[in-house]
């Protein structure tokens, strides 16, 4: 997964200067994405074609609907690709990794490292963010300011004003100033002086010290919407295309004739969009793209079975024995109540743990197995147990409990749910109480017959690999067989082993050039030679030592490439939105084809963390301490969480490893995403589909890949997650 690339930055900055760079996107989207919005933001349908709202080439001042995924091909008659993951950060806020092909702009090097006068395509990777800062009203248009390439190689780096103003419902016209590239081409004047662009530099570093500067151009731009489908647009181009036109090196068949450029956009489907244009009279080309959004699944009421509805108690009258709690005195009682309820529970897909039941109030410990939303599996449960708890019992507690965690409680008035079973789920939200759990309850009386417990499954599995420029997309396929053993409450044996059916991963020729030790980036040995592979099989342990701190210890081949002992400890109350957790790992590299192998290489590794909820769904995170390759160091992230359980997220990472020693891309960033199974099928579901890009596998900043740590599986179940995904109680 080597590329060459070219940014416009200066090689061996300081480490301050490379944690601006990781942390400039994250900060950025928790400072903007989580401030309110004055109004509605200008939104726009269609994209430029680098992918980002806009006309053809030049930007515009619109954002996406909030929350919008989108991933985009764009296609140039000279060989130039540009494909581009967007996403919607906040309303305000929209931000995108792109991957691009650049024929003709990187020069060919010998094997003694010297230019031989030839050229060949560049493969580029690039990051780019907007700000709608003033949204458009009546007489003033909308108003955003964006950077391209801010945080890549620098072949795109462009900073931008630019407003947009609507007229009626189908006409929008756009103006702005560019620098870098949008300030190539009719400059009107400059400010300061701008680093060329530099073949030499390892990418990916902070380029600050060209934002704003160089010469200044303006550009124009209109779209037309004939019809509901098709959008017609022009514009005036501030982008020279110097480098793609040059006549020495000779990049590119390019002549700019023109700084029109015309096309036109048509919508095949509800989020499908193809976009043709002719660019500086010299160029076709094409584009394809689909927006996602996950505040609108494809099955909005889902497929799931209506729960059991409340049980209304009888009239006092009608029940005396029950009301006044003579049955509590019966030996019986409990023990015939809590097995209706297991039965009950476990066809709603979710495991009675343990229960407390007294004369007036009743506490369920409950698994749940089946709901992505925990308020939704709560909700089932309460209502369960109004169909089996006596009369008497006035007050039911629900408690989470999760890898033998007890998270939360949320307790309820029987009343409550008797009276707002048909109303809004936000209704019962003033009378419930949320309140940490009591990890060593001794009324807790465990459900007969769970331990231990086994189960299995046999699924196909899927892994890519992309941005390699031999082949920029290779795959396997096969079948996977996992299994877990649950021995007790919190004690579990755990394993994956995949089988690789087909597939062309191992055809890579691409060989790790790091000059440290090789902790990640060998990464395609183990595809190539993991053919049957133990992917992991460990055992773990988590326990509660102390109220509101969690613990974990896992032994065993932790991961695909490390087998060792990992232990942690998290402090997270209930209500609170920080969480500050402690983790030390010894672990020693496995072999190449993870069976039971091991290399030589061992080392200790562990982190400091700390973890804020900011409310509506943005949760940050900052990890500092030493890494695989015993680097030192931190990383920052930052992800949204959408009520239905999609996740997006970006993080970057910067350590006392140089620029030099890290190699190409400077420092580890990615985005990742996080995609619930019950979204695309409608049927609930607690199984999700993850997965990381990375413009690069490096050795430095690497951790380790740990299934189970401790923030990720009680803050699903605590204050914040539970207000931000209430709306599906009553579902």
């Amino acid at each position: 997964m080597q590329t060459a690339i070219a940014p416009v930055t200066q090689q061996g900055k300081s480490g301050l200067g490379r944690w601006l760079s990781a942390t400039s996107l994250v900060v950025l989207a928790a400072a903007l994405g989580a401030a309110p919005a004055l109004a509605d933001p200008l939104v726009g349908k269609t994209r430029n074609t680098f992918g980002m709202p806009g006309v053809l080439d030049m930007p515009s001042a619109e954002m996406f609907p909030d929350g919008e995924l989108g991933i985009g091909l764009t296609v140039l008659d000279d060989g130039t690709s540009r494909a581009t993951l967007t996403f919607q950060i906040a309303p305000s806020l929209v931000g995108a990794f792109r991957y691009s092909r650049v024929p003709g702009l990187m020069p060919v090097k010998d094997d003694n490292d010297k230019e031989t006068g030839a050229y060949t395509a560049l493969y580029d990777r690039s990051f780019d963010i907007r700000w709608q800062m003033l949204e458009e009203g009546r007489w003033r248009p909308a108003v955003a300011v964006g950077m391209n390439d801010f945080v890549g190689t620098g072949v795109y780096s462009s900073e931008y004003i630019v407003a947009t103003k609507s007229f009626g419902d189908r006409l929008r016209v756009s103006g702005g100033l560019g620098w870098g590239r949008l300030g190539s081409h009719g400059s009107i004047g400059s400010i300061g002086t701008r680093p060329d662009y530099d073949y030499g530099s390892l990418g990916g570093e902070f380029n600050g010290k060209s934002w704003f500067r160089g010469d200044v151009a303006p550009f124009f731009g209109l779209s037309y919407a004939m019809t509901d489908r098709l959008t017609l647009k022009a514009e005036y181009s501030s982008d020279a295309y110097e480098k793609e036109t040059a006549d020495s090196p000779p990049n590119g068949d390019w002549e700019r004739r023109s700084s029109v450029n015309i096309g036109a956009d048509y919508q095949l489907g509800a989020f499908t969009h193809m976009q043709f244009f002719y660019m500086h009279g010299d160029k076709f080309g094409f584009q394809i793209t689909r927006a996602i959004n996950p505040q609108e699944p494809p099955f909005a009421s889902g497929i799931e079975k209506a729960p059991l509805p409340v049980q209304p108690r009888p009239p006092v009258s009608a029940d005396r024995l029950g009301w006044s709690g003579e049955w509590s005195k019966d030996p019986t009682a409990q023990p015939a109540i809590q097995g209706a309820l297991a039965q009950s529970l476990e066809k709603d897909g979710q495991v009675l743990e343990s229960m407390s039941l007294t004369a007036t109030r009743a506490e369920l410990r409950i698994r749940n197995m089946t709901y992505g939303a925990q308020p939704q599996a709560i909700g089932h449960a309460a209502r369960t147990a109004t169909r089996a708890l006596p009369p008497s019992v006035e007050t039911i507690t629900i408690t989470s409990v999760e890898r033998g965690l007890a998270i939360s409680s949320v307790t309820f008035h029987r009343r409550d749910l008797e009276r707002l079973e048909n109303t809004r789920a936000l209704d019962i939200l003033p009378s419930t109480t949320i309140t940490a759990a009591d990890a060593h309850d001794p009324a807790q009386v465990r459900t007969a017959d769970l331990y231990p417990r086994f189960r299995w499954g046999l699924t196909p599995y899927a892994e890519a690999s992309i941005f390699d420029p031999d082949n920029p997309l290779r795959a396997d396929f096969g079948a996977q067989l996992s299994a877990k053993f649950e021995l007790a409450p919190g004690l579990v044996m755990s394993g994956l082993v995949r089988q690789k059916v087909a597939g062309n991963l191992d055809n890579s020729t691409r060989v790790s050039d790091s000059v440290v030790q090789h902790v990640r980036s060998d990464l395609v040995e183990y595809q190539r030679e993991g053919d049957l592979a133990l992917q992991y099989l460990t055992v773990s342990h988590y326990g509660q030592p102390l109220p509101n701190v969690f613990s974990r210890l896992t032994v065993g081949y932790l991961e695909r490439m490390y087998g060792g002992v990992s232990g942690e400890m998290l402090w997270k109350p209930v209500d609170s939105r920080l969480a500050l957790g402690l983790e030390a790992n010894w672990v020693k590299q496995r072999d190449f084809d993870q069976h039971f192998g091991f290399q030589d290489y061992d080392t200790a590794t562990g982190h400091v963390s700390a973890y804020y909820d900011f409310g509506r769904g943005y949760v940050g995170e900052l990890h500092v301490g030493r890494y695989l390759a015993q680097d030192w160091g931190g990383t920052i992230e930052l992800d949204r969480q959408f009520e239905n359980g999609w996740k997006v997220g970006a993080f970057a990472t910067i350590t006392d490893m140089s620029s030099e020693d890290y190699g190409e891309g400077s420092f580890d960033k990615g985005i990742r995403l996080t995609i619930p199974v019950a979204w695309s099928t409608g049927k609930p579901s607690v199984n999700t589909l993850k997965t990381t890009i990375r413009p690069l596998q490096r050795d430095g900043g690497a951790r380790l890949d740990i299934d189970g740590r401790l923030f990720d599986t009680v803050h699903g179940a605590q204050t914040g997650s539970l207000y931000n995904e209430w709306g599906r109680f009553w579902r």
